[in-house]
C-alpha cells in the first residue's frame, strides 16, 4: 500500500487555501493535462462534507471515471476524500492545512492500493508513484498560484 506525502508553504491565509482544495473549478484547472471534468455529483462550487463528485479524466490513454466521498471534514484544518468507485483498489486523500509563519503548510497524503494484485504492484514501482506524485505536486502548485494571487 503506498503512501505519497506532500507539502508545500504557500503564502496565504489557512481559509483560502482550505476553499482552494476543495474547489470544483479548480481542480478541473489545475488537472488539464488528463482532460480531468466533474460529471455527476458537485460539478461546482466547493465540494461539501458528505458530498460526492464523479471525475471523468483521460490517464495512459484511457477515459477513465472515478467517484469519491468527502468523508471527513474539520474546517478549515483538514478534509479527507476516499474512492467510492474507480481504477484504483482503494484511496484515501488526506489534505491538511497548518497557520505557519505568516501562512499555511498544506500536507497530502495519498494513501491508495493498485488494482490487479501483484502487477499493480509492479505498475507501482514501475510508474504509478511517481505518475501520482508527478500529479498531485502540479494540482498543488496550481492551489499555491491562486491563493498567493488572492492575497497580493
Amino acid at each position: 500500500m503506498p503512501v505519497i506525502v506532500q507539502t508545500l508553504f504557500i503564502e496565504a491565509p489557512i481559509d483560502v487555501c482550505f476553499d482552494l482544495s476543495r474547489s470544483i473549478e479548480l481542480h478541473m484547472s489545475s488537472t488539464s493535462q488528463t482532460k480531468e471534468r466533474a460529471v455527476k455529483g458537485r460539478t461546482s462550487g466547493l465540494i461539501e462534507l458528505g458530498e460526492t463528485v464523479t471525475w471523468e479524466a483521460v490517464h495512459f490513454g484511457v477515459r477513465q471515471r472515478l467517484t469519491a466521498v468527502i468523508s471527513e471534514y474539520e474546517r478549515p484544518c483538514r478534509f479527507v476524500d476516499e474512492m467510492v468507485e474507480g481504477a484504483f483498489k482503494r484511496f484515501k486523500h488526506e489534505h491538511r492545512f497548518e497557520s505557519r509563519d505568516g501562512g499555511t503548510l498544506m500536507t497530502d497524503i495519498f494513501d491508495y492500493t493498485s488494482p490487479l494484485g501483484p502487477l499493480g504492484s509492479l505498475a507501482d514501482v514501475l510508474f504509478l508513484r511517481s505518475y501520482m506524485e508527478r500529479f498531485l505536486m502540479q494540482r498543488n502548485s496550481c492551489i499555491k498560484r491562486q491563493a498567493e494571487i488572492k492575497v497580493t
